[in-house]
């Protein structure tokens, strides 16, 4: 039980030291930066998700042509 106790309060600084870690990263002018990227990936991707959903079935006959194209070499 003192084990995963020890463990816990191991697991609550580590924790605490990443996310501080983090705070400083975020505030500093480096990490607005890094964030704006992020979001911005982040955004893309929804879109790329979006966008294959709605054409899923356009994208599916196009694999099918290019892969017997490609098999037909």
């Amino acid at each position: 039980m003192e084990r995963l106790i020890g463990l816990r309060q191991s697991w609550q600084k580590c924790c605490r030291s990443l996310f501080f870690k983090l705070r400083m990263f975020l505030m500093d002018g480096k990490g607005q930066g890094t964030t704006e990227y992020a979001i911005l990936v982040g955004v893309l991707v929804v879109i790329a998700i979006i966008a294959v959903t709605a054409f899923r079935g356009k994208l599916q006959e196009l694999w099918e042509a290019i892969s017997s194209g490609i098999n037909d070499l």
